[in-house]
């Protein structure tokens, strides 16, 4: 019998959300100031081996604009309503610059009159990885057709498909998720009847059907060990459906959900049955910095009925033994769901093992619609924990992944246009404060006002993963090696 949910109809239909013509973003994602820029790369702190921070002025009107970029004794002027350096030339201002400011100033006829500004670009001493990898899917209620997994090189504006509809006949695929920052050990999955888990330890491929009968599905969310041998994973029931009023237009929420620990040197999935308690939904597992401790979230059903409002997600933390895969039967709440009033999802250790990020929201774990979604940092020397309101969007901030050191992080967020995710980093200190996020430059000025296809869950690489097309066909079409249960 089908559950009815207040406020919600759950579907199976179709909604396409579509945008056009140029200027694809809202003012409140552009800069403030006399001269408003788009993106917003006002007072931002950059790593010094990022690709040129392109950009154009957004007002109506706006033309003969003189823009001079200064660092100590260099200087560059471009002109132009488009600020879009040649790569050569950005790579060579940049050069030694680690630790410095960039003064900008800025000149724009608008409307007839000549408007001036100036602002700054801090560039860190600490570099960022080279390598991001996401998926390119439209930004609808259920559609996977035509969508994409990216390499991009941040340090320029090249780009490699792992993996596409193309080559897939057209499947879902999600989840290019690296081990720490490493581009050695990652993973991804394809969905559907040639479906399977692409496993990359050290450029070798293995195709892996990480389930079993006793496993309520296999595998969705999760994370790789830092040893390599195993993974993580959360096995769930999902249950889509729409808001018929109200902000949050879509719900995505679990019926039912265990976690379970793969081996793949043994090819056995490991099943859990002190962590999958009845009554109790756990989900969005992911190792510590040392891989010797699981976070994963959980929530209490008893009691909540129909009321998904009502789902409350905490966040535990237990002992990982990986000599033998096993999670301890005790586990630690390091952060309450119910006593905050609200539901954490989405935990991502930093790879130096003193943080951890995680995404709260009044509730549930799909946070993608939820204008309130927050990203937290937690200390894990004190379990201080804090809400980085500083950078908070007027929209969703969602799945977040860091850098190999833990000196900056990315995460999707949909402010501005409400529709399209997009990749915005900040640095991070020793001290845990966080620079104003600045998004993922590219080499048209105007890219996000004529791209209609959102960037999920960016994930952040210190090397190449050496995967193409050519070996995602492969995988596509090679048999998928069986697990067995223990």
């Amino acid at each position: 019998m089908r559950k009815h949910i207040p406020g919600i109809i759950l579907t199976a239909a179709v909604f396409v959300v579509t945008a056009c013509g140029r200027g694809n973003y809202n003012a409140v994602d552009g800069s403030a100031g006399p001269l408003v820029i788009y993106p917003d790369y006002k007072e931002v702190t950059i790593p010094a081996n990022i690709a040129p921070p392109n950009f154009h002025y957004a007002m109506k009107g706006a033309r003969n604009a003189e823009t001079t970029f200064t660092s100590g004794e260099r200087t560059v002027k471009i002109r132009g309503t488009e600020v879009e350096w040649p790569l050569r030339k950005w790579k060579s201002f940049i050069a030694g610059t680690e630790g410095q400011t960039i003064v900008v100033n800025a000149k724009v006829n608008v409307g007839g009159q000549t408007v001036t500004d100036t602002w700054n670009v801090y560039v860190s001493k600490d570099p960022i990885d080279g390598y991001l990898t996401y998926r390119l899917i439209e930004p609808s209620y259920q559609m996977y057709n035509e969508i994409s997994i990216e390499e991009r090189c941040i340090e320029d504006f090249s780009k490699t498909t792992i993996c596409d509809y193309r080559h897939t006949d057209n499947s879902c695929m999600n989840c290019h998720t690296h081990t720490q920052g490493r581009g050695d050990i990652s993973f991804y999955y394809i969905r559907g009847e040639h479906g399977g888990t692409v496993l990359n330890r050290d450029g070798q491929l293995r195709k892996l059907t990480l389930n079993a009968d006793v496993m309520l599905s296999g595998t969705v969310y999760g994370e790789l060990h830092p040893g390599g041998r195993f993974g993580v994973f959360s096995t769930n029931v999902i249950i889509p459906g729409l808001h018929t009023m109200a902000v949050n237009r879509m719900e995505v929420y679990d019926s039912a959900s265990d976690l379970s620990v793969a081996d793949f040197d043994n090819n056995l999935m490991i099943n859990l049955p002190h962590v999958a308690e009845t009554g109790r939904l756990e989900t969005f597992p992911c190792f510590s910095a040392d891989g010797n401790s699981v976070f994963y979230c959980v929530a209490d059903t008893t009691g909540i009925g129909r009321d998904v409002s009502l789902l409350k997600y905490s966040l535990l933390r237990a002992d990982f033994d990986a000599s033998n895969g096993h999670i301890s039967e005790v586990a630690d709440t390091v952060w309450n769901g119910a006593a905050n009033n609200a539901s954490a999802c989405h935990p991502k250790a930093s790879p130096d093992g003193k943080w951890l990020m995680f995404t709260v929201s009044d509730y549930g774990t799909f946070p993608l619609y939820h204008t309130e979604c927050t990203l937290c940092l937690m200390d894990l020397q004190n379990g201080e924990v804090r809400m980085l309101d500083e950078i908070k969007g007027d929209k969703s901030d969602t799945y977040h992944s860091w850098s190999s050191n833990s000196r900056w992080f990315v995460f999707a967020s949909k402010r501005g246009d409400g529709q399209y995710g997009k990749p915005y980093f900040c640095h991070i200190d020793e001290t845990g404060s966080v620079s104003k996020p600045f998004v993922l430059p590219q080499k048209s000025a105007q890219f996000y006002g004529y791209n209609l296809k959102s960037f999920n869950i960016p994930d952040l690489g210190d090397s190449s993963t050496g995967l193409n097309l050519k070996n995602a066909s492969a995988m596509f079409n090679a048999p998928s090696e069986p697990f067995s249960i223990q």
